[in-house]
């Protein structure tokens, strides 16, 4: 579908991909379901075209801009997959710094269930831009990492052991956090999975998490919440009706452990509305907040 052909693709229709990319429903259901959305002019083919990503399109900071310096790393993972490979980006400026004014907060970035894609690598350097060392790291690396296309990336997040991805991402963590230059105190953000592993870090780390900034993400149990340590920034669009609807339970365990918290839900948005790589689901508006809210966060609770 060319961009002069280009139709808004319905909230529900959204949804039922959402299921389909993330494994909820096979491809024969998807393709069986999206049948009834041909009365606004879409097949399941046309609807795959609308909602797969334009990486190229989506991209805001270039991945050689000379003002930052990026570069993959490889660590161990001994209670995940061995090791874990990910996309290490600092600003440029803070190498003529002084040792101790080159040390910077770590942000971790923990993407979609599809593995570590150019999306996810371009928020990493827009938080370097922000004055943060970010970490993204690719919980397919065991499996030979991104491959290039989401769907594929789906198939091979979904073959792994869900406890050895987190434990990769709790190594990355720590590794971020222990680094000589990074200042001792992390933050994480991430979507969709990336978002639930936020929240799950946060109890897995406690004190040693100052700030998690979960984009779509679901909620840890609520027995859990009291090991939380981090100032919590949850983030939902308003259409994304199964976690909006969890919102209120979250937010009022967390107010009952004490937990440093806000929530926003943005109206009008839908599940994925921060990735600008996929146009029908992004809403540069709500984007735009969520960044400045977030950024303003992590700036307060990370590097304050």
């Amino acid at each position: 579908m060319s961009h002069k052909e280009r139709r808004t693709v319905p909230a529900e229709a959204i949804e039922l991909y959402n299921q389909y990319v993330h494994g909820e429903i096979s491809r024969r259901a998807f393709l069986s379901r999206a049948q009834q959305f041909a009365v606004a002019g879409f097949t399941a083919t046309t609807l795959v075209q609308a909602l797969m990503p334009d990486y190229a399109m989506g991209q805001q900071i270039d991945r050689d801009d000379e003002r930052i310096r990026a570069e993959y790393v490889t660590l161990p993972s001994p209670q995940g997959h061995g090791f874990i490979k990910g996309y290490l980006v600092r600003p440029f400026s803070a190498d003529s710094r002084s040792a101790e004014q080159a040390k910077l907060p770590g942000i971790i970035v923990v993407h979609e269930n599809r593995g570590l894609n150019p999306h996810t690598e371009d928020v990493a350097r827009r938080l370097a831009l922000a004055n943060f060392m970010a970490f993204a790291p690719d919980v397919l690396t065991s499996v030979g990492g991104y491959p290039g296309d989401d769907y594929q990336g789906g198939q091979l997040f979904n073959g792994l052991d869900a406890g050895k991805r987190f434990e990769d991402i709790v190594a990355s963590a720590l590794w971020l956090k222990n680094r000589a230059d990074c200042t001792g105190k992390i933050g994480v953000t991430g979507f969709c999975y990336g978002g639930g592993v936020s929240n799950q870090l946060a109890v897995r780390l406690g004190a040693d998490l100052a700030a998690a900034v979960p984009f779509y993400g679901g909620a840890v149990p609520e027995a859990d919440v009291a090991k939380i340590k981090a100032a919590i920034l949850v983030q939902h669009g308003g259409l994304d009706n199964r976690l909006v609807e969890a919102w209120p339970a979250y937010d009022a365990a967390m107010t009952a452990a004490g937990v440093t918290h806000e929530g926003r839900i943005y109206e009008g948005a839908v599940h994925g509305f921060f990735n600008d790589a996929t146009p029908e689901r992004y809403n540069e508006a709500a984007a735009n907040e969520a960044w400045t809210r977030m950024v303003d966060w992590f700036n307060t609770h990370v590097r304050g």
